[in-house]
């Protein structure tokens, strides 16, 4: 079985790029966060952007990555899945702030797939390892292609945690959907099968109740 974990948003409390734009982002990041969601450019375009925007020095956002603030109730439902299953933070964010948020609040060494962060003399740049030509959802992440491969090695079913328009694509492929935030209108108007959260404990309390017979795995990721 593989859990796939959203970080913005989902594991942390407020979505982190949001909230980095808004602290140290000329006002127009805005702009562009309309005309993505407007369908108008596409994430990587937005993302790339809006990081473009940013200016800090290190120092400064070292510390803004490190006052991330994680759902507390994330560590007891990951000791419970990982006796069982792997588990991955799969976002359309940057690679460096989860991994800088979840060593600060002594979380578990989880592998990340996301965008990188690169720093530059005045402020901060992105490149994006994961993104694939073609990805149905447009994000730098592709989370359909990260789950396939994990899958692959894992075996069993695919779990989604997410709460957004970047996890619109897996929703409709995991075999079973924890949703929150729009990703809940996202499954409710496409039909797609889902169990609403809002933390990590109403996740670990849903999968506690689930028969000793695991979800099954479908084919629709190995399409």
């Amino acid at each position: 079985m593989l859990f796939i974990i959203d970080f913005d948003g989902t594991l942390s409390v407020k979505d982190t790029i949001d909230d980095m734009l808004e602290h140290f982002a000329d006002p127009s990041w805005e702009d562009a966060e309309k005309s993505w969601l407007n369908g108008d450019i596409t994430a990587v375009e937005c993302m790339t952007q809006q990081i473009r925007m940013v200016k800090a020095d290190n120092i400064t956002l070292e510390g803004f990555f490190r006052g991330i603030q994680l759902d507390a109730t994330f560590l007891p439902f990951y000791k419970h899945i990982s006796q069982f299953a792997k588990v991955a933070i799969v976002s359309d964010g940057l690679d460096h702030s989860v991994k800088v948020a979840m060593r600060n609040a002594a979380m578990p060494d989880i592998p990340v797939y996301a965008n990188h962060l690169h720093f530059v003399p005045d402020g901060i740049d992105i490149t994006f390892p994961n993104l694939v030509n073609g990805c149905d959802g447009g994000n730098g992440t592709c989370k359909c292609a990260v789950a396939r491969n994990l899958s692959l090695e894992s075996g069993g079913p695919v779990v989604l945690i997410g709460d957004g328009k970047s996890d619109a694509c897996l929703a409709g492929r995991a075999d079973v959907v924890f949703a929150k935030g729009s990703l809940i209108k996202h499954c409710e108007k496409n039909n797609i099968p889902h169990h609403k959260f809002q933390t990590f404990a109403d996740v670990l309390a849903k999968v506690k109740a689930w028969p000793q017979k695991a979800p099954q795995k479908s084919a629709s990721l190995l399409a």
